[in-house]
């Protein structure tokens, strides 16, 4: 069986340009769907942050309004996998080498940390370079933003890909006051985004790259790193 890496934001509050604190965490889906469907699968499952931090829970992917009526089965098995999991890694002390796959959760603490984490981008360029498995879902694909090689070029451009959109994040009210969004700032910086309708199922593989457009892609996203990675 494989190991995968699960890297989390350590973000708790995102800033807004109007100056105020949203607060944030890891979305319980995000984390919780990919893990079960691993560890159901017979994979090892590691957790990583930057400092080895534990980020809150996102209350709203607690709330069955916003998060759907299996939001409460989420949140449990999330909680408990990092629980028995204990202290998280420290990502700037993982290598890509002891792993298999790297999948980014999303939450809205990718868009304050993990974009621009030097050891998250050395991280994903050596899993890409040697054709190791990357995941992202919902706003986990703006820690794919960290990863550029030695002549300062984005490993990502041109590469075709799934994320949270504008759309959904002026649905979900986040999009006014926001420092930037995520869809459009990934094919500024050369994705190829693509995407479905709002809030529904929407997945992309390229290559060894998996990514998932909103909490309901979890799932689907991990099945298809199941397949991939039974495939060798």
């Amino acid at each position: 069986m494989s190991r995968i890496l699960i890297v989390m934001s350590a973000a708790a509050v995102w800033e807004r340009t109007d100056g105020s604190q949203y607060p944030t965490g890891y979305w319980a889906e995000e984390l919780a769907a990919p893990h079960e469907a691993f560890v159901g699968a017979g994979h090892t499952v590691d957790f990583a942050s930057p400092g080895g931090v534990l980020q809150p829970l996102d209350k709203h992917s607690a709330d069955p309004a916003i998060a759907g009526e299996d939001c409460a089965r989420h949140v449990a098995h999330a909680q408990k996998a990092l629980s028995d999991f204990g202290p998280l890694l420290k990502l700037e002390e993982v290598s890509a080498a002891d792993y298999d796959a790297v999948v980014l959760p999303g939450g809205h603490g990718p868009v304050v940390d993990l974009f621009q984490d030097a050891n998250l981008g050395r991280l994903l360029v050596e899993a890409d370079r040697a054709g190791k498995i990357v995941g992202a879902v919902c706003h986990g694909p703006a820690a794919l933003l960290s990863a550029f090689d030695e002549q300062g070029n984005w490993i990502f451009s041109g590469r075709r890909m799934a994320a949270f959109t504008d759309e959904e994040e002026h649905l979900f009210g986040t999009a006014d006051n926001a420092p930037w969004l995520l869809a459009s700032r990934l094919r500024e910086m050369g994705a190829r985004h693509e995407q479905g309708d709002p809030y529904q199922a929407f997945t992309i593989q390229d290559a060894n790259l998996f990514t998932g457009q909103n909490p309901a892609s979890s799932t689907p996203m991990a099945d298809a790193i199941n397949t991939a990675l039974a495939a060798g």
